[in-house]
């Protein structure tokens, strides 16, 4: 913990950033359920949760393709101000419309796109804004803060979401995201680092191109793939097992979220804290699958013990990857293209989980769930084993930090 502790304390800038985009991420993992529970409660709602997350993750691809660029242009802190107002409106919409009268059927929907539209400001603008905050050897720890930050606020979110959905219902609860779209915005505004594009580099020093690096290609690829059965998993399966499967209803999907994240959060603080003594690749492909065996825990429905585990092994597992490789990237691209390759590279990685989404709807609407698991545990597994053949080589850029 000092690791992390030294980091927050010494790092004011750093620290605002992580504490605005934590709050933020709270919010959003109720959001996250109040959506999928106002789709349930219409008719046919099973089979609306594969378009609920196709609302919720397609539109990432065209949105990514316009932040990235942006970001390397303008200063990242007002583009993150603006993200902020722009999806606490669209979030706030529903809970101002169930005041004045009832929600429309295909408002929650064209919310979930809005914020897809919207998603990768910060996914990408956070990791391209690390390096200019923390020095090269507090990259890891860094990193791996900004991954428990979405564990541990998704613990927080997840585990009110239960008892807010019977008291306070879906559309406040999406008020209470709107609100903490205005502590993200605060807490930006009092960075008080310049986050302006840096200069390009000169011709003699211009940086291989990405997509001929085969570690970037090659974790990139990895992690679609993964994020493809953990979108299956999160998006559809988990809904249905907490509706049809689990007894809680809203309470068993609260806990299978709560502890996916809470795996992410142990997961998240073992890889900042500690560096792999073996190429950081082949690290990787181990957790990932380690974390591609913890998708057939499923088969323990309905008993939601086996399932949790299930839930937390794939959290534990799946955390140090995105440090790891995040430390990674840094380290290989250059700091012009920082937001347009982080953005590109996870807008790649967001736009996925639709993809299981559409695959495993129309197996549970058949009540085929082993088919489901199946499917999911070998897409999470078998690009990890291509992994294990690469390897890191010579760096794209060496880079150092304007913080010393």
């Amino acid at each position: 913990m000092s690791t992390y502790l030294s980091l927050l304390k010494s790092r004011r800038d750093f620290r605002s950033l992580w504490l605005g985009a934590s709050v933020s991420v709270m919010g959003d993992s109720m959001t996250f359920v109040a959506l999928s529970w106002l789709v349930l409660a219409q008719p046919g709602g099973t089979a609306k949760l594969g378009f609920l997350a196709v609302c919720y993750t397609a539109p990432v691809v065209v949105g990514g393709l316009v932040a990235g660029p942006l970001l390397d242009r303008f200063d990242k802190r007002a583009a993150l101000i603006a993200d902020s107002v722009l999806r606490g409106v669209a979030v706030g919409s529903i809970p101002l419309t169930a005041a004045v009268a009832t929600v429309p059927a295909w408002l929650p929907f064209l919310v979930a796109a809005l914020y897809g539209l919207l998603k990768m400001v910060p996914m990408a603008a956070v990791p391209a804004a690390i390096p200019d905050l923390v020095a090269p050897r507090e990259r890891d720890a860094a990193n791996a803060l900004e991954s428990v930050s979405y564990s541990l606020s998704g613990i927080i979110g997840f585990t009110l979401a239960a008892p807010l959905l019977g008291t306070l219902g879906p559309a406040n609860i999406l008020a209470l995201d709107a609100a903490t779209y205005a502590c993200f915005a605060v807490a930006v505004a009092l960075i008080r680092r310049p986050l302006r594009p840096h200069a390009k580099p000169a011709p003699q020093a211009a940086p291989v191109p990405v997509f001929r690096d085969r570690v970037l290609v090659g974790t990139t690829l990895a992690f679609m793939a993964f994020n493809i059965a953990e979108g299956a998993m999160t998006m559809v399966v988990a809904p249905w097992l907490a509706k049809e499967q689990l007894p809680g209803d809203g309470a068993a999907l609260s806990l299978l979220m709560a502890a996916l994240s809470a795996g992410e959060l142990l997961g998240g603080f073992a890889a900042g804290a500690w560096r792999p003594r073996i190429d950081r690749l082949v690290a990787i492909a181990v957790v990932e699958l380690v974390a591609a065996a913890g998708f057939l825990a499923v088969l323990g429905s309905p008993d939601w013990i086996p399932v949790a585990a299930g839930f937390l092994v794939i959290g534990m597992f799946s955390a140090p990857m995105t440090v790891w490789a995040q430390s990674l990237r840094m380290e290989r691209i250059p700091p012009s293209q920082r937001g347009r390759v982080f953005s590109v590279f996870r807008t790649m990685m967001q736009a996925t989980p639709p993809v299981g989404a559409a695959a495993v709807t129309p197996l549970l609407v058949a009540g085929n769930l082993a088919a489901a698991v199946i499917l999911m545990s070998a897409l999470a597994a078998l690009p990890a084993f291509a992994l294990l053949f690469v390897r890191e080589g010579r760096q794209l850029w060496i880079t150092g930090s304007s913080c010393g």
